[in-house]
Parts: C-alpha cells; structure tokens; sequence
C-alpha cells in the first residue's frame, strides 16, 4: 500500500532502444562544472535520496516500497551501475542501467532535479550513461518512457539515436494531488 492516497490514469508507456552501437548519437555538455561519477558502493540512503529528487515530480513510485534489503540486494548486483551527475558539486541527476540481461541493458532510471532542467544536462548524462553501456559491453540499450514523464524526455531519446518499438497504455496509480509538471522556461534542447 503506497504511503499517500491515489487516484489512478490512463498512462501510456513507449519502449525504446538503440539497437546497435552506430545508432547512438551522443551530445556532451563541455562545463567544468558538471561531473558524472560512478556510484561504486552507494548506499541505500543515497540512492534513495537521487530517486526522490529526480522522481517525485513524475510519479516514480514502483520502489518506494522496496526495503532496504531490497535496494541493498539491487545496488549490489555487479549488473547494476549507477552514474550520478554533479553540477557545481551537488548531485542533480542519475542514470541507473541495468545489465541483468546479458546483451542487453535497460536504463532503469534516468533524470535530472527540476531545478537543472531546460539547461542541456539531461542529453549529456544520457549520452555518458548509453556510452557506458556499451563500452561495458551491450549489444542494444533501452528503455521506457511514459506520459508521466518530463515534455521533453522523449525528444532527447530520438535525438541520441533511440528509436520505439512497443506501446502500452494502462491504468496507474498518481498521488491525488499531483499535476503534470510545467515545462521550465530555460529550454537548451537539440
């Protein structure tokens, strides 16, 4: 049972990927003062910490029931990595991929905290983790994307290279009070 009341939406989910290397169309962000270090030992706390700041705005609420058994098991596992971005020295963003599947890795979780977004960011750190992922060895990335989150996440997922195969749509459940978040008007997109 989630910690807040629910009411629940039709929520549409679109399934990308990158099927090989040569499709991935990476855009770096040249600013000293970003940074993307791997979470090597992260702890529970931590990620925690990252998901909420990066998710609340768009409804990631699969794992707030997770114990911290349950998260300590899945940041253990040697197929899980954890890229944190850092503006200024503050983390504001995360990509979490998941390689659990062999040829394959899925990008479990990837965003930005509200107050970075619209300043490019969000194509660097994708571009870092998709490179990751294959430098570790992939064949293909993917990942899903639905209307619950950010306008203009889609957009940078075409523009490195991710092309859709499968939609869904089904009923979800959304805090009572929660509205689709408004578009920062900063917009630095390509």
């Amino acid at each position: 049972m989630l910690p807040f009341a629910t009411r629940t939406i039709a929520v549409t989910t679109t399934y990308l990927h990158i099927p090989r290397r040569d499709h991935f169309r990476p855009a770096f962000v040249e600013n000293p003062d970003l940074l993307v270090l791997e979470a090597r030992e992260p702890s529970v706390a931590f990620y925690r910490f990252l998901y909420d700041a990066v998710g609340r705005d768009f409804v990631w609420i699969d794992r707030l029931l997770w114990t911290d058994a349950q998260f300590q098991a899945y940041l253990s596992r040697p197929t899980t990595t954890v890229l944190v971005l850092y503006f200024q020295g503050t983390p504001v963003g995360y990509i979490d991929l998941d390689a659990s599947e062999g040829a394959e890795t899925e990008i479990a979780y990837f965003g930005l905290v509200r107050a970075v977004h619209g300043r490019g960011f969000g194509k660097h750190l994708l571009s870092v983790g998709v490179r990751r992922a294959f430098d570790d060895g992939a064949e293909r990335v993917w990942l899903h994307t639905c209307t619950l989150d950010g306008p203009h996440a889609t957009a940078n997922y075409l523009a490195r290279g991710f092309v859709p195969y499968k939609t869904t749509t089904q009923d979800e459940p959304v805090p009572v009070d929660w509205q689709p978040p408004v578009p920062t008007p900063r917009e630095n997109r390509d």
